[in-house]
């Protein structure tokens, strides 16, 4: 594979992971969404599908790793790391991309996140006349549509968190390698996509699990720029935590996987 295949192919498939991520979140969480409630269930099915539409579209030119993570513990584990650096500038490029593709999606829902009033206007579906609904919610916090925000801010748990998350994720990702027929049969990815969705069920609730620098930080830049009335703190204190903790995860996983494979 060349870098210019390399980092065409991470760009996409990551930008088609994020526009489903934040996607569904944005789904879940912004007023005037049809399936604004859906909950925690649906946004890991959300991610999941992410990971399936964009790792096999990224996979015939760079292999859909999407991830910096997965780049690092496929690098530690085979020690080839020249490619390293395109894989991880087209996650970035793609995620921020993808940021502004989920936002552009949901622009009026964006633009609408202002305190009602006392009112929520909607519009009666029989007639098409407004009504009131008599809500008077107030705008709601726009960062975790792109980022992930800790439900308990404890830096040291929520590292741990996203470490062993990350392992959780990555072993696996390594360890289908040596499946027999199964990268053949070409239902790898459609069982990376349900492990990212096990994950989310199962180790998601603490942090919303990252396990993914550049699923993180590339819509947190995103989001610092973003013209989106009351969307709140970008929370530039704890980025750093959805980044080491992954990273330190990817490492984990491919020193784990070269010792005991």
């Amino acid at each position: 594979m060349s870098n210019a295949d390399i980092f065409v192919g991470e760009v996409i498939g990551t930008a088609i992971l994020i526009l489903f991520g934040a996607g569904v979140c944005a789904a879940v969480t912004l007023r005037h969404s049809k399936a604004r409630g859906s909950g925690w269930i649906v946004i890991a099915f959300g991610w999941g599908f992410g990971v399936l539409a964009g790792a096999y579209t990224a996979a015939p030119l760079s292999g859909g790793h999407l991830n910096p993570a997965v780049t690092l513990g496929i690098a530690v584990d085979t020690g080839e790391w020249g490619k390293v650096w395109v894989y991880l500038l087209g996650q970035m490029a793609g995620a921020m991309l993808g940021a502004v593709l989920a936002y552009l999606v949901y622009l009026a829902q964006f633009q609408a996140n202002v305190r009602s009033g006392g009112t929520a206007e909607g519009v009666d579906e029989g007639t098409g006349e407004g009504i009131d609904e008599g809500t008077g919610e107030e705008p709601t916090p726009t960062l975790g549509i792109f980022s992930t925000i800790p439900e308990i801010r404890n830096p040291v748990a929520n590292l741990i968190t996203e470490i062993i998350a990350t392992i959780a994720l990555v072993l696996p990702v390594l360890a289908f390698g040596l499946t027999e027929g199964l990268g053949e049969s070409g239902i790898t990815v459609l069982i990376v996509s349900l492990l990212v969705v096990g994950i989310g069920l199962s180790l998601g609730g603490p942090t919303g699990y990252a396990i993914n620098p550049a699923r993180d930080l590339g819509p947190r830049i995103v989001h610092t720029f973003l013209h989106i009335p009351n969307k709140g703190t970008s929370d530039w204190g704890y980025a750093w935590i959805p980044v080491v903790g992954p990273l330190v995860g990817g490492a984990l996983a491919g020193l784990l996987y070269n010792a005991a494979f």
